[in-house]
């Protein structure tokens, strides 16, 4: 089997699963929210490990301090799923929020070249999602899931086309 055959069955097993994320998302948005806290454990537990090796107790004290932050926020999300997801919205909502203001803001010092509208319009979108998400508290528990599923849309479609232009090169 040739590199660009393997690109397009991985680009349509990505789309399968992105449309079984769709239909699930609520599940999706718990092992992201799951898998997240086991990263943030497994990390904190490295960085206190890590803090042993340190030289001059400041430096340890900082990486004891932080990566205990780290495991009990890991443990946190992995003890109540339902409020590591809620946590991860509210973080998604922020940063949405955030970069539209800021994409608004930037957008008028444009004004009067072809890029104004552009962003403007891409800051009032990110802003109009954050005020979706935060009017819409069912939102919550499907946002992540809906992200990811999304996501794993475009990555498959994008390894599919990826496939059939490596196709193209080889032939």
């Amino acid at each position: 089997m040739n590199n660009s055959t393997k690109w397009i069955l991985l680009g349509l097993l990505t789309l399968v699963f992105g449309v079984i994320v769709l239909g699930n998302t609520v599940v999706a948005s718990l092992a992201i929210a799951t898998l997240t806290g086991a990263m943030l454990l497994a990390g904190g537990v490295f960085q206190f490990i890590g803090g042993l090796s340190i030289e001059g107790m400041s430096g340890k004290l900082f990486a004891w301090v932080t990566g205990a932050l780290m495991a009990f926020l890991g443990w946190s999300f992995l003890s109540h799923p339902l409020s590591g997801v809620i946590s991860l919205t509210l973080l998604i909502l922020v940063l949405l929020a955030a970069g539209g203001i800021a994409r608004i803001i930037f957008s008028f010092q444009m004004r009067g070249t072809g890029f104004f509208l552009p962003i403007l319009i891409s800051g009032i979108l990110s802003l109009g999602l954050a005020v979706i998400v935060w009017g819409n508290p069912a939102a919550t528990a499907q946002l992540l899931g809906i992200l990811l599923g999304v996501e794993m849309l475009f990555n498959g479609i994008g390894m599919i086309f990826a496939g059939y232009f490596a196709r193209s090169v080889e032939s």
